[in-house]
């Protein structure tokens, strides 16, 4: 379930957001009614971050491994000719 709440929860309930994040659920935090912040768990955050670390590692690998580079239009313009297809 979504829950929304002020950002000075954060310090006048913290243990009742504390319980929230431990079961798996995401507090979004506002200010003066918009939105500044979200808090998760550290496994939430990892979880959420795995896929992006494990990418990263195979590309810093096939950098090390390969001579091949490419320039910066060379990236973007493959990844527009793909987003455009």
């Amino acid at each position: 379930m979504i829950s929304i709440r002020p950002v000075s929860d954060l310090r006048n309930k913290f243990t009742e957001i504390e319980k929230e994040v431990n079961g798996g659920d995401p507090v979004f935090l506002t200010k003066n009614g918009y939105g500044t912040m979200v808090v998760m768990s550290i496994s939430a955050y990892s979880n959420l971050t795995s896929g992006v670390e494990k990418a990263l590692d195979e590309a810093d690998e096939y950098a090390t491994a390969s001579n091949e580079r490419m320039t910066h239009e060379e990236v973007f313009g493959s990844l527009r000719r793909r987003l455009n297809e």
